[in-house]
This record gives C-alpha cells, structure tokens and sequence, in this order.
C-alpha cells in the first residue's frame, strides 16, 4: 500500500512539473545566471528551490486545499459547471459586432453574455440571470430546454408587443467546445421579420381593398345591365339615366386601374433614383393652369408663392408633376370651404428646395396623418367616393418621392386646415 501511496505521489508530482514547466524554466535559467555571477552555488540554490515551491503550490492551490480540507483532492477532469471564460471569449468578440440580437445561454438557460443588439432589443440582463427573467413566452422556453436536452437546432416564431409590435425567428444551437474541454454552450439569436410580416399584411390587404374597389362598379353595371335587358326594356328615360351612372362606374374603374398600373411601374423603378436637372417654377405654373377649370368649379383660388429665380432640383418632370397636382388638386377637393390654396416654393441657399400646398379647410384629425399615404386609406370613404378619388392618389406621391429621394411632411389642425410640404 505504501508502495502505491509513493508512486501515486511521484506520478501527481510529474503531473504538475509537467504543467509547471515554463515557469520552472524560467526560474533555473535566472538560478543559473546567478551562479555565474555570484561565484557561489548556495544562495542561488536556495532561492530558486523556494521559487519551484511556491510555483507548485500556488499554481495547484486548489488541489491542496481539497487535500486539506478532505485528504482526497478532487479529480482533476472535473467538467465545470459553466464554460471558462477564456472558451467563450472568442465567440463574443464575434458576436458582439452583429446587430442581430443574440445571446449565449449554459445548461441551464442562464444568460452568460448578450450583445449590444440584445440590450437594445429587450433590455440588459445581468450576467447568471435565467433568460425567462426577459422572455416569459411559453413556446420559446420550451425550445430552448429542448435544445438543451436533446443537442439538436430548433427554431420558433416569437411575437414582442412592448414598445411595438415586433416578430422574430428565434434559432437555437448548441455550440461545442471541443471532448472534455468544457461544457457546451448555447447560442440563442433572433432575426427580426416585422417588415417582412407587415409587407405580407399589406399585400393582403391591398388585395382584398383592390377586389372591393372593382367589385361595387362591376356589380353597378351588372345590376343595370340586367334591368335595362328586362324592366326598362322599353323606357328610353330609365335607359339614358342608368347609361349615364354606367359610365360614371366604367370611369371610377378605369381611374382605379390606371392608378394601380402607376403604383405597380413605381415600384419597378424605386431604386433607380432620376438623373434629370427639373426647375419647379414652371411645373409649378403649370400644375395651376391645368387645375383652374376644377378650381373655378369648386370656386376655389390657386395662390402660388414662387421665388425669382429657377428653383432646379433632380427628378422626372412628368412625375414631379404628378405628384404637385395631385396635391393641389386634394387640396381644392377637400380644402373647398376654405376657398383658397396657397403653393409655396422655397429655394434659400444653402437649404433644401421646399414645396408648400395649403388649404383652410376643415384640417385632419391627428390620428388619421400617419396613415394617409397607405394604399386605399382613407378619413371618410364615402367624402372620398363622392369626390371620385381612388384612395391611392398619396400612395402614389409617397413612392415617386421616394424614388426623387425626398420627404413629404403633413400637418394638419383641426379647424384651420392642412399643410403638405415636399422636401427635396
């Protein structure tokens, strides 16, 4: 037995020389030095055998603290419970540059870092916290304790409702360290879908808007269509009065159409920016003279404000025109109890070239300003109907100024009227 004791000892003593070795080497080199130096081998000897023992038990601190506290040191392939620092430090550099947000959970979800796109997203979590303190959904916790026992990827969609709306695919993977290093780890990231969800929800929502646009003129016609082939066969009157609601429905569908094929060549050019130099003063005047016969109708007065010299701003003069007569031309519609619309063309230097369309009319309620460029929305359908719009008029102006790379600013007060500005 004591021969085994022995050779157990001899054994760990190499064990820890061999992890020792730099150090010690060192440490005879400086020894041997001082030899050479001194002339005499005692005092160099002394020390540097004080220096190997400090080595030894410093370096092995743990070891002979478990030996004094239980006379048996603990084995020495001991798996921690958590990975070292020095096994996930490599990752986080990595992941501490992305602006996904990503964690990195141990074998108990609890969070060991998060990056700089995590905090932002859902608040800084303290380091050993469990990650159910920030994210309570059911579905995703049980993803990531299926992760954790079974090793294999998974991914689910989560929904965030505070501060807004927002939707993620969360992935989970386990991240190994390589046989007997450490434990794995976890890496939980988060790609956000809420443009790609909101998108989806558009397009489906334009569809069916679009399918109830041309479904009310379609059934008009059918409807009278029908009567005038059987009750009003015969009654020259009833025929000429549906003929001509007729074509006030053929009419509403053709605009609805022509604007929903603008919409559509819009969207295929919106990232070709024009290239063209267009002076506003005269589009301006011209955008006015094209609209008097509406205004004088409405008895309405255009009112421009143009600077002396060209105002000259980079575009496509056909659809800058579009987009200021279709402002001008709300403006009279909806701004008629007012009785005048002011245009504003400020060229400063050193400024950005603005156009300003304001109308005294009833104003727009501050609710409804956000969402005055979607597709068929609009304040009151039936104000809408009657004055022949489509409801895509805004969106329109909205996709040709983010093709001129420009902004369009709405304000509006209730009683006073309604201020659209274009920035260039």
């Amino acid at each position: 037995m004591a021969v085994k004791e022995g050779d157990g000892g001899l054994r760990r003593l190499g064990r820890k020389l061999g992890r020792n070795w730099l150090p010690i080497l060192i440490v005879s080199m400086l020894a041997i030095v001082a030899v050479v130096e001194l002339n005499t081998p005692y005092m160099p000897v002394a020390l540097w055998l004080c220096a190997v023992i400090a080595i030894l038990a410093v370096r092995d601190g743990p070891a002979v603290a478990s030996a004094k506290d239980g006379g048996n040191p603990a084995p020495e392939t001991e798996e921690p419970e958590v990975p070292g620092e020095n096994v996930i430090s490599g990752v986080r550099a990595g992941l501490a540059v992305l602006d996904t947000p990503v964690f990195i959970l141990d074998r108990n979800a609890s969070v060991l870092f998060q990056n700089g796109a995590a905090e932002r997203a859902f608040g800084q979590l303290p380091a050993g916290a469990h990650i159910s303190a920030r994210l309570r959904s059911p579905g995703l916790l049980d993803v990531i304790r299926e992760t954790i026992t079974t090793g294999q990827p998974n991914q689910v969609e989560h929904s965030e409702r505070f501060p807004s709306e927002r939707v993620f695919i969360v992935r989970i993977a386990r991240a190994d360290v390589g046989e007997g290093a450490a434990p794995p780890f976890y890496i939980l990231s988060f790609r956000d879908v809420s443009e790609l969800r909101r998108i989806d929800r558009m397009r489906s929502d334009f569809v069916a808007n679009a399918s109830h646009e041309l479904r009310t003129p379609l059934a008009s016609l059918r409807g009278f269509i029908e009567t005038m082939q059987g009750p009003a066969r015969n009654d020259p009157k009833a025929q000429e009065r549906f003929l001509a609601i007729m074509l006030d429905q053929a009419t509403r569908m053709s605009r609805l159409v022509d604007d929903l094929m603008s919409l559509s060549r819009l969207e295929l050019r919106a990232n070709i920016a024009p290239d063209q130099k267009v002076d506003l003063v005269p589009v301006i005047g011209h955008v006015r003279d094209t609209l008097l016969p509406l205004a004088d109708e409405l008895d309405v007065t255009i009112t421009l404000h143009l600077p002396d010299r060209p105002a000259e701003v980079q575009g496509d003069r056909d659809e800058l025109v579009q987009v200021f007569q279709n402002l001008v031309e709300n403006a009279c519609k909806y701004g008629q109890e007012g009785k005048v619309v002011d245009v504003w063309l400020r060229a400063e230097p050193g400024k950005p070239v603005e156009v300003s369309v304001i109308d005294k009319g009833p104003g727009i309620p501050a609710e409804h300003v956000p969402r005055l460029t979607e597709r068929f929305y609009r304040v009151s359908v039936a104000d809408s109907r009657s004055k022949k719009g489509t409801g895509l008029g805004l969106a329109i102006v909205k996709h040709i100024l983010t093709r001129h790379r420009a902004r369009l600013i709405i304000k509006s007060e209730l009683g006073s009227g309604t201020d659209f500005t274009v920035r260039f």
